[in-house]
Parts: structure tokens; sequence; C-alpha cells
């Protein structure tokens, strides 16, 4: 099936469209004809002023926001991965380091050994034999041994490299390196799957689950080799391999293989669910910033089309959640700061509580959310500063003292909600690690000082990991921060060529109209904020900025999936300019951001299969989803 080269004229509309909302959002926010508002925007010089409204959700939100959740739950969660694999292992030990199987009473002819691996690195040796006496080895590829099971391949169902198909009566598998564990054994012959004796039980009980070719939705792909396999291993209660994140991220995957088992369906599932939650708070946060339902459902729909948002939901990785905290974090300071100045205090710290307490949850989950913190620590500031130039001008203010005794208690709870509380949740995240190492809470875990020393430790290694030389290497599909804001280089997480002219892949990167568009966005937001003094237009600004710029910094190789938690802000920034529009704009105004809103629809619908894993004709990749030479799918 052919497709024309559709991808100038694709790349090409995209962009005019985005240049012809711009132009009519300025000609809507540009003074109106026959109206004095040149000569206002003149004389009446704008003040900055950090004060903000909080507008309630009301019972007409339900229908819409219900609606969203529950298609993009659908999407979500369609193909995430098959419900069942091997979930029993046999494990191979020094003193058991080999298995043998019986192929039947005469030699048999084998065509191909399919294996699924578990925990541990390693490799099988394959030898067979006619009479179980005399053996023959097969020997691997460029040295290697027949059957691998390096990092990359845990969790995975397999082919071993035989060679040519050989006869053979038995088969041995034996581990050269222990312990090593084994999920499925799969061997073929002329006539199909061949039924072999003498191999454990956990080795040959599972054959339904044997798939016709291994996939993403059989087997694990890209981080999730270490993060899935981490889930898994603190089911168990393992110390786990991968360190370098801290530990609650993977903890929330482990309740998916909890209520799963270890299947791809399970160590997926909390991610997706979350990526869909996602939804449901930033719908909240554009609601109560902006208070018009048109702009919180055309803004969470940008959000929603956003291909990283969804692709990065969809993998056994803990940025998701990340995310996910930072989000909430943000929309509890929105409330605390749109809080009026001479609210009893304690009422106003509720949010500012909830706010601490998802910034805490969320740096457990990945280092990423400290960079939140930069903004939200801004954001405080700004707000104790307004909240004591508002107090000094009333009778019983800052003049009396009534502002000055404010601000010790402010700092104070800022303290206990964004230091110590999240110092306490952080360190409590780390009970799976002190569980590996046979610590118990009821043997003292917690006031025992080799665990802070171990939590410590931690720390320093994954400092180091991140920081000095130990990622200092190429990366076929690392890129640089300004390659993040112009959408030019993905990441490609999974390719598959399933059969003759068709293709599999994830790539994780930006919907262009919402990436550029909201990039653009940006631009307008920091034209409001020294035009116009507007306030919110600086949260947003801060919000994108304190997520990007630590990167700019960063010398080490860099993943597009790094901009993620600056991406949600682009449809924080779009969504105020329907906000303008629908002010300004009136029905006119309405269509432009529902047209707006669609085109991204229509851009995620076309990008489907580069995001999900849906098989299309290779062709419609190359001619059609192709924009970009640097586009790897």
């Amino acid at each position: 099936m052919n497709f024309p080269n559709l991808t100038y004229a694709l790349t090409a509309l995209t962009i005019a469209g985005i240049g012809a909302f711009f132009l009519f959002y300025a000609r809507v926010d540009a003074p109106r004809l026959g109206t004095t508002e040149w000569i206002e925007r003149i004389i009446y010089k704008p003040r900055f002023r950090f004060a903000f409204v909080s507008h309630p959700m009301t019972r007409g939100d339900a229908v819409p926001l219900a609606a969203i959740l529950a298609v993009f739950a659908a999407v979500s969660f369609f193909k995430l991965g098959d419900f069942d694999a091997p979930r029993t292992f046999h494990r191979f030990t020094y003193e058991a380091p080999y298995v043998t199987a019986e192929l039947g009473d005469t030699p048999r002819r084998v065509t191909k050994i399919m294996f699924y691996t578990g925990l541990y690195t390693g490799a099988y040796g394959l030898s067979y034999s006619a009479d179980g006496e005399n053996w023959t080895e097969i020997a691997g590829e460029d040295g290697k041994t027949p059957m691998e099971q390096t990092h990359a391949d845990l969790f995975k169902w397999r082919e071993a490299a035989t060679g040519e198909a050989f006869e053979a009566r038995f088969l041995r598998f034996e581990a050269t390196k222990t312990p090593i564990e084994l999920g499925e054994l799969a061997i073929y012959g002329e006539d199909g799957l061949i039924s072999a004796s003498g191999v454990p039980e956990s080795l040959s009980d599972e054959g339904e689950t044997i798939p016709a070719r291994a996939s993403y939705m059989n087997s694990m792909y890209f981080d999730e080799i270490y993060h899935g396999r981490t889930a898994f291993e603190t089911v168990r209660g393992e110390y786990p391999y991968e360190t370098v994140h801290p530990p609650l991220g993977k903890t929330i995957i482990s309740i998916g293989v909890e209520l799963f088992g270890m299947t791809p369906f399970g160590w997926r599932c909390m991610g997706a669910l979350f990526g869909v939650g996602m939804l449901a708070v930033l719908y909240v946060m554009l609601k109560n910033m902006f208070g018009k339902r048109a702009a919180a459902v055309c803004g969470t729909l940008l959000a929603a089309f956003d291909f990283m948002r969804f692709t990065q939901t969809r993998i056994a990785t803990v940025d998701t959640y990340g995310v996910f905290f930072i989000l909430l974090s943000y929309l509890f300071m929105y409330r605390y700061i749109a809080s009026p100045a001479g609210e009893r205090r304690t009422a106003a710290w509720h949010p500012l509580a909830l706010s601490g307490l998802f910034f805490g949850i969320g740096a457990a989950c990945k280092w990423i959310v400290i960079y939140a913190g930069a903004g939200l620590f801004v954001m405080f500031v700004m707000k104790l500063v307004s909240d004591r130039a508002e107090l000094s001008r009333v009778d019983d203010g800052f003049e009396t003292g009534g502002g000055r005794r404010r601000v010790i208690p402010e700092l104070l709870a800022a303290a206990l909600f964004f230091v110590l509380i999240p110092a306490v949740i952080y360190c409590l995240s780390y009970i799976p690690f002190g569980t590996g190492k046979g610590m118990t809470i009821r043997g003292g875990m917690l006031w025992d000082p080799d665990y802070y020393k171990m939590i410590w430790d931690v720390q320093i290694r994954t400092f180091t990991y991140h920081s000095q030389g130990v990622l200092d290497a190429t990366h076929p599909y690392s890129s640089w921060w300004y390659q993040w804001i112009s959408d030019a280089r993905p990441i490609l997480y999974y390719l598959d060529y399933p059969s003759e002219g068709m293709k599999s892949s994830f790539a994780a990167f930006g919907n262009p109209l919402v990436w550029w568009g909201g990039l653009a966005a940006m631009f307008a937001m920091a034209y409001r904020i020294f035009k116009y003094k507007d306030a919110r237009a600086f949260l947003i600004v801060l919000g994108y900025l304190s997520q990007l710029v630590p990167w700019m910094l960063v010398k080490r190789i860099v993943f597009a999936y790094h901009y993620f938690p600056s991406a949600v802000f682009l449809a924080l920034a779009l969504a105020h300019m329907f906000d303008t529009l629908a002010e300004r704009g009136g029905r006119q105004g309405k269509r432009a951001a529902v047209s707006f809103t669609a085109g991204a629809g229509a851009l995620f619908a076309l990008f489907f299969p580069a995001i999900s894993g849906v098989t299309a004709p290779s062709a419609y990749f190359t001619n059609v989803l192709r924009w970009f030479p640097s586009w790897p799918f």
C-alpha cells in the first residue's frame, strides 16, 4: 500500500494554522475599534499585583470532565499490554546449574527455541544429545552463548540463536552464572511445539502465554527493564538493582504488579492510570485559574492530545508520577496564593500543606520534582510580600505589627510543609530498600542508624551517577533542550516490523500543534507580563522555566522525555490565550479555541500509530509522519 508524500504539506498546514491562530489572537487582544481602549492603555499603566481568584468547580464541570477521563482512559489502556505472562520462574543455582529436557523416545528435529527471561543476568549454554551421554554444544554468534540474558533482556520473550535446525533427543540448558531465573521454555519442531519431559514444572506450566513472536505486548521495552524490574523486586522484598531514582515511583508501579501479576499490563497500568488522573488535576487547575469551562475543557484536551503525555504514561517508568505530583503541588499552591491576605492563616495553610505534601511525594518519585520546588518557592515568597503590602494598608496592619507578626508563622509553616514533611516522606520511601537488606519495621528499622546510612549512601551514588561522568556517553536518541522546545529530536522507545511492509513503534515527542503553538504562547505570556503586568501569565512562565532551565545547565546526555514536566505548562499557556479569546472575541474567539483544540486532536489521530504501537504500513510512517529527517520512525 503506497501513500503520497504528504509530510511537507502537513507540516506547512500546521505552521499556517498556528500562524492564523496567533494573528487572530493579536487582533482580538488589540484595542477594539470605535472604543477608547487605546487611550486607556496609554493613560492607565497597569501595576503588577500578585492577586488571584480561585474559581470553584461547579456541577456543570462534572459531565465534560467525566467524558474526557472516560475517553482517554479507554485510549490509554487500549493495547497497553498482555494480561498474562509467565509468573513462575525456575532458579538456576550453583548446586543445580542446568536442566535437561527429553523430547521423546526418538530424536526430534528442533527448529526453534523460545524462552522467557526472569531476574538476574547471565546466559545459558545449550547442548544436545541423541543418547543422553554424548553431547554437542551449540555455539552462539560472536562468541556469545545461544541464550543471553543481559540487563536489557529481562522479562522478555527471546529466541535462542541456535543457527540451523538439528536432531536431538535431549536438550541441556546450563546457566553460565548463578543465581539466574528463567520463566518458560518453548521448544519447536517441524510440526509445532514439542512436549518435553524432565524439565521443572515452572518452565513448562504456562504454555498458554507463549506468543507467536515477541512484541511490546508480551515483553518489556526501553527503561522498563529497570523500573518495572525494581517494582517486581519490591514485591519480592529484594534489594533492587536500580537505585539511581528514589523508590516511591517504583513502589507505585509495584501496586499494579501486586494486582495483576508480573505482566505487561501489571507493570504499566499504574502509569496509564496516573496519566489519566493528570488530566483531572489539570482541569481543576485551569478552572480555578480562569473560571471558564471552555478554557478548562480545551486546555485539558490539549494536554490529553499531547503525544508525550500519552506515550510517557504507557511505559513503566517513574516520570509520570513526578509530573502528576508537580501538577498537584502547583494546584494547591495556586489555591494558597489565591487566599485573601486577611484570611485566618490556619485556613489558608490547608492548601499550603497539601502543596508541600504532594511536593514531598513527588520528590520521593524522582528528583525532577525538586526543580518544581524553585517555582513553588518563588510563588510562596511573592505571596508573603504581597500579603505584607496589603496588610500594611489596613488600620491594624503592618503599622501595628499585623503584617510582621504573620511572616514568622508563615515561614515556619512553609519549613514544616516543604522541608520537614517531605524529608520524612523521602526517608520512608526507602523502606523497600531496608526490607531488601533484611531490616524490618517491627525490628526497629526506622530508628536504626544503619537505615539512614544506607539512604545517605544511595544519595551519594545517585548524585555521582547523574553528575560525574557515568552518563557521559553517546546515545542515538539523545537530544538537548533546544531540540525539545522545537520538537526536533524524539526518542524512539520501540520499533518492530511484525510483517513485510508493516511497522510498529513508540516515539516520545510532542504534538506539533501543542508544542510549537505552546512555545509561541509562552512568548505571548512573557509579552503579557511586561505589557499588562499579568500575574497569571507570570505563574505559567515560572512553572515552565523552573522545569526547563535546570536542564540547560546539564552536560550529560539527556532525552526528550526530560521536557515532559515543562510541556504540561504549554497547555496552561494556550488555555490563557483561550481565556482572552473567550472574554474579548465572543463566539469567534471561542470558535478559534475549539478549532485549535480540534486540530491538536486531528494530529493525535494522525500520529496514533507512531505513539501507540499500533501496526501500520511502513510507507505511512515515511510519507505521512516523518516530517523531519531527525524523526526516527
